[in-house]
């Protein structure tokens, strides 16, 4: 007997069939075809994460100077250091004519900022902790409202006990703990929705976010415009093939994490400096993602110029120009 599609199920299969119809069009692959597929060109961008010890002022001329025209914003310069990871700052002296003023400096030096990471714990298992978190995602939200950004990237969080033995299965993949999240992206959506804005979520095989299979049917059942995906294949290599992770998840990728890993670590390295083969994650970001920024990430003062370069010669061997951003 046949069935009843709901509106749902064939959208998502529509979406998933493109995205499959786009990667078996990539294989083979060759660098003339690489290029025809992203005609503009791929946009590179850096995250300001590892700039710590930089004023915005000063690292807004040393990225444009060095031919940047994208950032991902973390709350880490010296003028603006209010970013915890899996964890919240107090932001209450962060004010809105602060927070215009950070923006103008990288607009003015011609870098657009593309989207703000929070990254607090989403999966905390203490309802006052969720709450506060939440309260803390939607602080961020404002701050991006003032700012002029309207994306937002987060991991799902990691939640220690010491105080109690480890569990047999651990908390991120304890049967209560996935419709918990369904529920607190609800509320993230919620938020969003108030704030004009959209969530990214950032895959991590150690975390609830565990696999680029995972992730889809996390955005699947949750099936809101709002509530996309940042891809970091370095955070899937140790279960998830590039061509796995593109598969699974192209549909709903908004941005792209360039950073690497070797295999069988736990720790991420700068682009170039693990086990990536950036042939083929620019190759895959072309044919399916041309409208993702690709995000330097994990390199600092000491080490973007080399990472840049690895990106950049990746492309290049595909044939993929870059792009430049249009400031918003």
């Amino acid at each position: 007997m046949k069935k009843a599609l709901s509106r749902r199920h064939v959208l998502t299969t529509m979406a998933q069939t493109t995205a499959l119809s786009a990667l078996g069009a990539a294989l083979p692959q060759t660098a003339r075809a690489a290029a025809q597929t992203a005609p503009n060109g791929l946009t590179i961008g850096i995250s300001t994460l590892g700039f710590g010890g930089h004023t915005n002022a000063a690292l807004a001329a040393e990225l444009a100077a060095a031919g940047f025209s994208t950032i991902q914003f973390f709350l880490t310069q010296t003028d603006s250091a209010y970013w915890k990871y899996n964890s919240r700052a107090d932001l209450s002296s962060l004010t809105p004519a602060h927070c215009k003023a950070i923006a103008a400096t990288y607009r003015d030096a011609g870098l657009a900022i593309h989207s703000i990471g929070v990254y607090t714990n989403l999966m905390h298992p203490d309802d006052a902790e969720l709450n506060a978190n939440l309260a803390y995602f939607e602080a961020m939200m404002e701050i991006g409202g003032h700012m002029g950004v309207r994306t937002f990237i987060t991991e799902a969080g990691h939640h220690y006990d010491t105080a109690v033995p480890a569990p047999r299965v651990p908390l991120e993949f304890q049967d209560a703990v996935w419709p918990r999240m369904i529920a607190t992206a609800r509320r993230l959506d919620d938020l969003a929705a108030k704030h004009d804005a959209k969530v990214l979520f950032e895959p991590y095989f150690q975390s609830f976010f565990a696999s680029a299979k995972r992730v889809r049917l996390f955005v699947e059942e949750l099936n809101s415009p709002r509530l996309r995906v940042l891809l970091d294949p370095a955070n899937l290599l140790e279960l998830n093939d590039l061509d796995e992770m593109f598969t699974q998840l192209a549909p709903w990728i908004d941005c792209l994490h360039a950073k690497d890993r070797k295999h069988h670590t736990s720790r991420g390295v700068a682009a170039g400096k693990g086990d990536i083969d950036y042939k083929r994650f620019v190759t895959l970001a072309a044919k399916t993602t041309p409208q993702a920024p690709l995000i330097l990430e994990y390199v600092g003062p000491k080490d973007y110029q080399d990472a840049r370069a690895h990106l950049l010669s990746a492309m290049q061997a595909c044939a993929i120009p870059e792009a430049k951003s249009t400031l918003h």
